[in-house]
């Protein structure tokens, strides 16, 4: 064979390759399946590491819960935080002072509410009970002719339901805790950790970046700025949205005459950290406590307050005061405030959607390696959760 010519010999490899039968017996498997199982497996990961973080976090729930509540009262009072900073005053009494104003406006509410409530109580639980027994009483002798059995029952099987989901909310897997201590302990440690994040956020920020390998850390500080700077946009936003929306409606009710406004204005300003969900619930409470107490006719007027209050504040505020912003579909955000609602009770409800903005710009700056181009903003059209206002447009 030394002697063959080499071209005669690349003929004779080829012929035999060709005439070489396969011994895989199995046809190949499609490109789409091939790529359906890579993603799969992935899917499956990613859905194992989520695993693992809601189980630690429910392990951790009485700091996990503390911290986040800090985290976002301190978004809260940043803005006011800064303008004394800005307007040179000391660290320490700018600190004072927002603490103990945040305080005080809590307090001021809290104590507004339970004193109009123990003020009015008593009429309003025996109109409320005049106005089940007409309920009643219509119910018997209306058109739909039901039985005193019949009613009971459905009323009891109504108070069993209700009190089911309301377990559910209040004990959920991230609840803070079901005994007083837990409570108090929680709140203790939200004021806590709130102080040091408005002594020294900027260090404890950078000591968190030192944890991830140096390579990271540029992508690792990036992103978590631009997380923060959405949650903080976020809560100006639910802010401004609260202080309206409670205002309005809060007057509202008090010019119809409809009893505990001060307490349906304060439900109202906590109920629109819930977005779209928490509106919904407060504003159908007023409208419910109307009807119960003040009849049809008051109701639809306040109804018609409500609805007024929530279109003037989006459609016509807020585009004034912050800009035409970029939101988020209803859908999107009642399936994300049910699923946070489910995983975590309360808690998982009103952290939701700052979570899943939060997580969105992150993934969306790490995917689109943002820290490598300084001062190049994330586009709008990759968000698919944005809660950061776009700038109007100036003329020219």
């Amino acid at each position: 064979m030394s002697g063959t010519d080499p071209e005669h010999r690349g003929s004779f490899l080829d012929a035999l390759k060709r005439r070489t039968v396969s011994s895989d017996l199995q046809p190949p498997v499609p490109p789409g399946l091939r790529q359906a199982t890579a993603y799969a497996w992935r899917l499956l990961v990613i859905a194992a590491a989520l695993a693992v973080v809601v189980f630690v976090v429910i392990q951790l729930k009485l700091l996990v819960i503390p911290l986040l509540v800090a985290i976002l009262v301190t978004a809260l009072v940043w803005p006011g935080f800064s303008f004394l900073l800005r307007h040179r005053w000391p660290k320490w009494l700018a600190i004072i002072v927002t603490v103990l104003g945040t305080i005080a406006i809590i307090s001021g509410l809290v104590w507004l509410a339970v004193w109009q409530i123990t003020r009015e109580f008593g009429s309003v639980r025996e109109r409320t009970a005049q106005a089940v027994e007409q309920f009643r009483q219509y119910l018997i002798d209306g058109p739909l002719h039901l039985s005193a059995q019949q009613i009971d029952d459905g009323l009891r099987q109504a108070g069993t339901f209700l009190q089911q989901q309301a377990e559910v909310l209040w004990t959920g897997a991230l609840a803070i805790g079901t005994t007083l201590g837990h409570v108090a302990t929680g709140v203790l440690l939200t004021l806590f950790i709130l102080l040091c994040l408005l002594a020294d956020g900027g260090g404890i920020w950078r000591w968190t970046t030192r944890l991830f390998p140096r390579v990271a850390r540029p992508a690792v500080d990036g992103a978590g700025r631009a997380g923060w700077r959405t949650v903080k946009s976020y809560a100006r936003t639910q802010l401004l949205v609260a202080t309206i929306d409670a205002v309005g409606i809060g007057l509202g009710a008090f010019l119809l005459g409809v009893p505990l406004s001060i307490p349906i204005g304060v439900l109202v300003f906590l109920g629109a950290f819930i977005p779209f969900v928490g509106a919904v619930a407060t504003g159908a409470l007023a409208v419910f406590i109307a009807l119960v107490y003040n009849g049809p006719l008051i109701a639809l007027f306040m109804l018609i307050v409500v609805l007024g209050v929530q279109q003037v504040e989006s459609h016509v505020l807020q585009p004034i005061l912050m800009g035409s912003a970029v939101k988020v579909h209803p859908l999107a955000v009642v399936l994300v405030v049910a699923g946070g609602a489910m995983i975590g009770g309360i808690a998982g409800a009103l952290f939701a959607v700052p979570l899943a903005a939060f997580v969105n710009v992150v993934a969306v700056y790490l995917a689109s390696k943002a820290w490598q181009h300084q001062g190049e903003a994330l586009a709008s059209r990759d968000l698919i959760w944005q809660t950061v206002p776009r700038e109007r447009a100036r003329r020219s």
